[in-house]
């Protein structure tokens, strides 16, 4: 069937326009003047936290102007290809404007998604953590088949992570792996994906070549900020120092440089021994423990609200994916019902699909919640 590119490209038109609404362009332009005039005091990095917000916060701000501006002559560009093959009747450009017309297409839509995130948090970086759950050492595997394909989306998109704890199962995988993704929005796209996750393949671990199911828990907290109002008293903190670990339980440390913090009136714990110190481990624990206490904070407070609407139904189930390899290829959300066969892609990283289609279910229930 031939391509409507006329349609296609009003289309694309269409939602530019909502997102240029949404995202405020003259607002944003207003915020970078201001970020660039604090930035062009002399005396701005005497105050070395002040230096590092206005920075970041003019660096923000111009990517997201950008984002959205190129975007805008990208479909100019292509308008213009569709046009030029079209009055030559050249059949190569035309392809290459379908091509393009795909491409641009998935970038519209990742923007117009971006537009929806709106939470109080999404626009900080986040802290994922993976813990291998029932299925013994299929379940360390899974959890780090999970990391290896946190690791190769971000890598995808060239953002930045930081590994800030790992904890190695005795025969193979991970028992727990905590990592941070430093970039605008990852907590707002990544948040999605906390949940519990299960694998059903048959075991390269088991003898007889029996199939196992095996399941794995996915956390995705927002990054603190020196912002952020959460004090913790030193005596409901317990902190506890051992040696840094590798692969089977091998000693890669000879001090006692790796931390584990206890948050005594919650039970909250967190372990860090990827830094080199024990002091940047335990500056980067206590950094993970109030991101947590924050989310758990927040968290009480939504199911405080909940209750007292008399609407005490829990929004995610046991499970929130499958990862099927035997008897059939599929991965499949339950939330969303997204799918996808090429299982291979989706371990690789290839998993924006599934969390555009998650972003999108989240707002829908956040909807219905507040109008019911």
């Amino acid at each position: 069937m031939a391509v409507d590119f006329s349609q296609e490209i009003k289309d694309l038109r269409t939602t530019m326009a909502s997102v240029r609404e949404v995202t405020d362009l003259s607002k944003l332009e207003a915020t970078i003047a201001d970020f660039e005039r604090q930035a062009s005091d002399p005396n701005l990095w005497d105050d070395q936290e002040k230096a590092q917000v206005v920075t970041s916060g003019l660096s923000r701000a111009k990517a997201e102007h950008e984002r959205v501006t190129n975007m805008d002559a990208r479909i100019d560009d292509l308008q213009a290809l569709v046009e030029m093959g079209q009055e030559e009747n050249d059949a190569d450009t035309l392809a290459e404007a379908e091509a393009e017309l795909a491409v641009v297409k998935k970038a519209v839509g990742e923007l117009e998604v971006r537009t929806l995130l709106a939470g109080e948090y999404d626009e900080r970086a986040a802290v994922v953590t993976i813990r291998a759950g029932a299925g013994g050492v299929d379940a360390a595997d899974f959890a780090e088949m999970l990391m290896r394909m946190y690791l190769r989306w971000a890598e995808r998109h060239g953002y930045p992570v930081k590994v800030l704890d790992t904890s190695y199962a005795e025969e193979a995988g991970l028992k727990s792996a905590t990592f941070e993704v430093d970039v605008p929005y990852a907590y707002g796209n990544l948040s999605v994906e906390g949940g519990t996750h299960r694998l059903v393949r048959i075991s390269p671990f088991d003898n007889q070549g029996r199939r196992q199911t095996s399941f794995a828990a996915v956390e995705v907290v927002p990054l603190i900020e020196q912002t952020d109002t959460i004090e913790i008293p030193e005596n409901d903190l317990k902190v506890d120092v051992f040696r840094s670990s590798g692969p089977g339980g091998q000693s890669v440390n000879t001090t006692d440089s790796a931390v584990r913090m206890t948050h005594i009136p919650t039970g909250t714990v967190v372990s860090m021994q990827n830094e080199k110190s024990q002091i940047q481990n335990r500056a980067a624990a206590l950094r993970v423990m109030q991101s947590r206490l924050l989310l758990l904070k927040k968290a009480e407070e939504a199911a405080e609200r909940k209750e007292l609407a008399g609407d005490v139904k829990a929004s995610w189930g046991e499970q929130m994916r499958s990862y099927v390899l035997h008897p059939y290829q599929m991965v499949k959300d339950l939330r969303t019902g997204h799918e996808v066969g090429n299982t291979s892609s989706v371990f690789d990283g290839d998993i924006d699909a599934f969390i555009e289609a998650g972003i999108r279910w989240q707002i829908a229930q956040d909807k219905a919640a507040a109008q019911g």
